[in-house]
């Protein structure tokens, strides 16, 4: 039998608690006002965007449809802030869910000027486990509260979801390849300072079509389900949506690999997309 819940656990971790870029490893860098992840406006993505992806599992050359995800941006308002409310899902293929249910909701509302995250959601069911978690960002006083207390977070911080929208609006043709990009972001009531490593651009073939990308390699935070070191590959449009197309990566038993599936209300012409599938 396939380790289904290897799958599932990856599944999740891949869009959520990790996400496109930040699924990386502790780094020494410190924020500043100059930082790609300090200040930037939104510049790929409108109040009304959908995004709904294919999770697949190899673990002897064949791949199995192990689940989906799907990320909506709506406009909306928090404490009388125009914000943006952006949500991801995940769940387990149906088939599955006697052996592995997952079901999982992550939130966050975002500023629409600066991009900074006021409030974080999450709600995780994944096997036999559950969680919840609320965090309430003040961004003025640099302070994260949530149901175990306040901590003090750096300039710029970030949430696992918000970031994922942050980093869409990174100028790449600022960096070389092979450069690492910093950023800060809170989770489980801890601070991490990360980065991606900027990999330049490509053509790949995904089970959507055939796209120009920008290619990325995160530093792995080496765990149960995944392995340390930059072993994982993220690929986004080079177009100015710069969404995610394929994510890639060995885990404990096998691999995962998702990909791009649909999408809808995309804030540019899909330009990066050469051919259908």
């Amino acid at each position: 039998m396939f380790p289904f819940e290897a799958v599932y656990l990856c599944a999740m971790n891949v869009f959520f608690r990790v996400s496109l870029v930040v699924i990386l490893l502790f780094s020494n860098f410190r924020l500043n006002a100059d930082n790609d992840f300090c200040g930037v406006d939104n510049r790929s993505f409108n109040g009304n965007e959908q995004i709904n992806f294919k999770i697949f599992y190899n673990v002897i050359g064949l791949y199995v449809d192990a689940g989906t995800a799907s990320f909506t941006v709506s406009n909306t308002k928090l404490n009388a802030r125009p914000v943006y409310h952006i949500v991801g899902l995940g769940t387990s293929n149906p088939s599955y869910d006697w052996i592995f249910k997952v079901r999982d909701r992550y939130e966050t509302y975002i500023d629409t000027s600066s991009l900074k995250p006021y409030r974080f959601v999450r709600h995780v069911e994944e096997g036999g486990f559950r969680k919840d978690e609320l965090v309430n960002f003040n961004q003025e006083e640099h302070k994260a509260v949530s149901t175990k207390g306040s901590f003090d977070v750096p300039v710029c911080i970030q949430d696992v979801l918000s970031a994922v929208y942050y980093a869409r609006n990174i100028d790449f043709s600022k960096h070389s390849i092979g450069e690492k990009i910093p950023f800060s972001m809170f989770i489980d009531d801890e601070v991490f300072n990360l980065y991606i490593r900027y990999l330049g651009k490509e053509v790949i073939k995904t089970k959507y079509g055939i796209f120009n990308s920008i290619k990325f390699k995160p530093m792995l935070i080496g765990g149960t389900i995944f392995k340390g070191g930059e072993l994982m590959t993220v690929w986004v449009s080079d177009d100015g949506n710069h969404i995610p197309l394929r994510i890639e990566s060995p885990i404990s038993v096998g691999s995962v690999k998702v990909d791009m599936m649909k999408y809808k209300n995309l804030r540019y012409p899909f330009n990066a997309l050469i051919a259908w599938k």
